[in-house]
């Protein structure tokens, strides 16, 4: 008996040591990327605003405070931290509306202004701080939809007109401002998508359709117009990238994508190899959860900001910094 108490005794002492030692590595552990809180939004807190960066300049406009729609235009110096109030946007106020830079020029359009959907089409020039309207969208009136650009073209597509839907149509400035409708989108119908691009390709997920999330993620090669399926997000269920209405974007070679819904608010950050076709997990966002933020990336710098809680709207904006390494307290 003494013998068997003593390896009792022993066992007891082993495994409080293992649990010393768990408690210590889970402290210790670190995540990659830094989310760094930077100068507060001047405007009105809101949610689903657009964003178009021009060269290094940051532009956001537009969005929903919770009791209006908004015009106003801001530009935020990643210098400076600091906030200018621009020319506000001439059309109809509206929210969830999709942005795309094309050279020296943002391109806004489509939306919904809390009575109509939306599909008129507008260019702003920083060199004027001016507004021009432009040939309308051509597809059905919607809001949701995303925006991007790739090889000197502008491209707008999926969305919600009553429904959810797939189709893509591309802008072209230098033939007059003209539209074209190219090959469909593979996969689901969706509305609240996100999108990054990288060196001339973008890459499409996440959002719903029939009350669902859509897990199938998507390539768009803009020099060959074609389109090719990547790995499904979600596949092996070790991971939950698959949202809608969180936003993405890249620093250099690499795709990120955060924030959102799930079914509840979303943190996670999550970081995309295109070489390699996989993710692979980040520091969560740091600011209060959210779904309907904003993004401006010129490639080398990313910011999230505004967005809502359902509840409660936001006027904050993070910087992440990808390679720094943060504590890791979740």
């Amino acid at each position: 008996m003494k013998k068997v108490n003593q390896l009792l005794s022993s066992l007891t002492a082993l495994l409080v040591i293992m649990s010393l030692y768990s408690c210590q590595d889970t402290e210790d552990t670190t995540t990659q990327g830094n989310w760094v809180r930077r100068s507060y939004f001047e405007g009105s807190n809101r949610s689903h605003s657009s964003a178009f960066t021009i060269g290094s300049r940051f532009f956001v406009v537009g969005g929903y405070t919770g009791d209006e729609y908004t015009r106003d235009l801001w530009e935020y110096d990643a210098v400076l931290d600091a906030w200018t109030r621009r020319a506000d946007f001439p059309g109809s106020p509206r929210a969830n509306a999709a942005a795309f830079t094309i050279g020296s020029k943002g391109y806004y359009g489509t939306g919904y202004d809390g009575k109509n959907r939306l599909r008129d089409f507008w260019s702003y020039d920083p060199d004027t701080d001016t507004w021009t309207e432009e040939t309308p969208f051509p597809g059905t009136a919607r809001y949701n939809a995303i925006g991007f650009s790739l090889s000197g073209k502008g491209y707008i597509g999926t969305g919600f007109d009553g429904s959810e839907q797939k189709d893509f149509w591309q802008y072209q400035p230098e033939s007059g401002g003209s539209w074209k409708s190219i090959i469909s989108m593979g996969g689901a119908k969706r509305s609240g998508a996100f999108v990054f691009v990288i060196n001339e390709v973008a890459y499409i997920g996440g959002g719903v359709n029939n009350g669902l999330y859509e897990y199938d993620f998507w390539a768009f090669d803009g020099n060959t117009e074609t389109w090719s399926e990547k790995e499904a997000l979600d596949e092996d269920d070790d991971y939950a990238i698959a949202r809608s209405e969180s936003v993405g974007f890249n620093i250099g070679p690499l795709g990120y994508v955060t924030t959102g819904s799930q079914g509840s608010l979303a943190s996670s950050t999550w970081e995309y190899n295109p070489t390699l076709d996989v993710w692979e997990d980040r520091t969560n966002f740091e600011g209060t959860a959210r779904t309907g933020a904003s993004v401006f990336s010129d490639g080398d710098r990313a910011f999230v900001l505004l967005g809502t809680s359902s509840s409660l709207r936001f006027d904050d904006i993070w910087e992440f910094l990808p390679f720094e390494e943060s504590d890791d307290d979740d």
